[in-house]
């Protein structure tokens, strides 16, 4: 099986469904299977450091991940307008990948939550664009034929999926968001496919 990367980062839950949606849509292609893993919190106590392994939900990823995997979808949620720290620190310590080139030619998607409509989904997903096209990856978006762009009232860009999750976070998805998530995952391990099939 060719696996597709769907690494997310999620304090309040919503990014984590997300990214259960998205892996949703990589496992309806045929050949294609997601593996979830996430990041560890950042500590804001020098010293103190996170378990090894979380108590729950998916493990924590590591750099033989990103190098494993034929495609990653990318997920954090907003903070001011950017990706979240965690996110942000685990990029940061991707050097080696970057010095042997091994994300090169590998395709990537991009999915955020924020708690308002206006609260910077469209920046973060730039944001965490950043680094991947540093790395020489392919950024795959959604394409308008995606009918939930243009009805969408809520969370939907053609840069990546997104939701709005409501100032607890506790607003449940619309099925526009969900259609979107579930359509991104597939958009991506299609394509993934496609560029991993030799020559």
């Amino acid at each position: 099986m060719n696996e597709i990367l769907v690494l997310h980062y999620s304090l309040h839950g919503a990014v984590k469904e997300m990214a259960q949606l998205i892996a949703r849509g990589i496992e309806q292609v045929p050949g294609a299977t997601a593996r979830i893993r996430t990041v560890p919190r950042v500590s804001t106590v020098c010293e103190a450091v996170e378990d090894a392994i979380p108590d729950s939900g998916a493990p924590y990823v590591e750099l033989k991940d990103l190098e494993e995997c034929i495609g990653l979808a990318l997920g954090s949620p907003t903070r001011f307008g950017n990706m979240a720290a965690p996110m942000k620190y685990f990029w940061d310590g991707t050097t080696p990948l970057w010095l042997k080139g091994a994300l090169i030619g590998k395709p990537a998607a991009l999915f955020t939550s924020t708690a308002s409509m206006h609260g910077g989904q469209e920046s973060t997903l730039f944001s965490m664009m950043v680094p991947l096209l540093h790395h020489g990856m392919l950024i795959t978006g959604l394409p308008y034929s995606n009918p939930e762009l243009t009805t969408t009232t809520s969370g939907g860009t053609p840069y990546g999926a997104s939701h709005v999750a409501g100032a607890d976070g506790s607003r449940p998805f619309t099925e526009e968001e969900r259609k979107l998530c579930i359509a991104l995952g597939k958009r991506l391990a299609e394509t993934a496919l496609k560029l991993a099939r030799p020559l």
